[in-house]
């Protein structure tokens, strides 16, 4: 009970350090605005059930805790949660295939089909060479640890100097390129801004793969599709790969969306194209990295089929659970007590 208290009130100190203050002024606001509820309760509240459920004060708004009881909000898991359980099922030893982006493409290469390159040491004579192998298609330049789409840049090799692209990945330290994914037809139909990537959550159980969720997250005039970013995630039916709820954003200020706001085009029941090809290869990449026990897995639908971008050790509990507005920490509770 001691270390547990001990290791919330590090854990609180770290949100208060990491903290988008401006983001979690916004909810509060929001909450005293259309709710009623004062700041002061709505602050005091949030530091409360941090400790309490092992959730971040953000996460209190995130899931709305202002308006659930107390069992509800057992069922939700949050940033301390998930860091103690992935910690467990993706211990240190091993998630380096997946925090480094180049390990990962190497490792997994059998189920990688599109052209990359690390940049090692600084050598853009390796760049130089792979933007003339791609030459007339779009590339892709990123940092090799960078997460959540910061930073990523996509360039047009037909419009971008050779010379030009180098200088920017100097000035950015990208340092991975990859040839640009042309998503499928009909995912360019519902969001053509960037590459819409499907995200699936594994849990290894012995020599099976369980499915946690399935998810479907969409760009709104954005070249990523972070729900970060200011992007939606939507739920997807696990055995027909349609979408059967109207698409989220981690903004509490803005509803979900069951038509896509710049395309018009329907998102509940929007058809996930090659899902049978997406479910056999997903579990195909899990047993692979099976020492890696949980994985939230990023795939690129295309209209040749299916390719891998990465394997998140850390996946988002926000694409998790705000899709299907629902908390499921007991879900990962059958495979982790703590």
């Amino acid at each position: 009970m001691k270390n547990m208290l001990l290791n919330r009130l590090l854990y609180l100190g770290y949100y208060f350090k990491k903290m988008n203050w401006e983001k979690y002024n916004l909810f509060l606001n929001y909450v005293n605005r259309v709710y009623g509820i004062s700041k002061l309760y709505l602050f005091l509240n949030s530091v409360f059930d941090s400790m309490k459920y092992n959730i971040s004060p953000m996460e209190y708004f995130l899931f709305h805790f202002w308006e659930k009881n107390f069992v509800e909000k057992e069922k939700w898991a949050g940033t301390g949660f998930m860091y103690e359980y992935q910690r467990f099922m993706n211990p240190y030893s091993t998630r380096h295939v997946l925090l480094n982006k180049g390990e990962f493409l190497k490792h997994n290469a059998e189920f990688i089909t599109h052209k990359w390159l690390e940049i090692d040491n600084g050598n853009f004579d390796q760049l130089r060479k792979f933007i003339k192998s791609v030459q007339g298609k779009k590339i892709v330049l990123k940092n090799i640890s960078g997460n959540c789409g910061i930073g990523v840049q996509i360039i047009d090799t037909r419009t971008t100097t050779v010379e030009d692209i180098i200088a920017l990945a100097k000035e950015n330290n990208l340092t991975l390129a990859e040839e640009f994914i042309y998503q499928h037809d009909e995912l360019n139909k519902l969001s053509p801004s960037a590459l819409n990537t499907v995200r699936i959550f594994t849990q290894i159980v012995g020599d099976e793969v369980v499915i946690l969720g399935t998810r479907l997250r969409i760009s709104i005039n954005s070249n990523v599709d972070n729900l970060a970013a200011g992007n939606m995630a939507a739920a997807v039916d696990e055995k027909s790969g349609t979408i059967v709820r109207p698409a989220i954003y981690s903004d509490i200020t803005k509803a979900p969306e069951s038509v896509h706001p710049v395309t018009g085009v329907d998102i509940v029941g929007f058809q996930i194209p090659h899902w049978g090809l997406v479910m056999k290869k997903v579990k195909e990449i899990a047993l692979y990295n099976r020492e890696n026990r949980s994985v939230g897995w990023d795939i690129a639908v295309t209209n040749d089929g299916v390719d891998f971008i990465e394997g998140n050790h850390d996946w988002c509990k926000l694409v998790y659970q705000l899709p299907v507005n629902q908390g499921l920490k007991f879900e990962l509770e059958k495979y982790y007590k703590g």
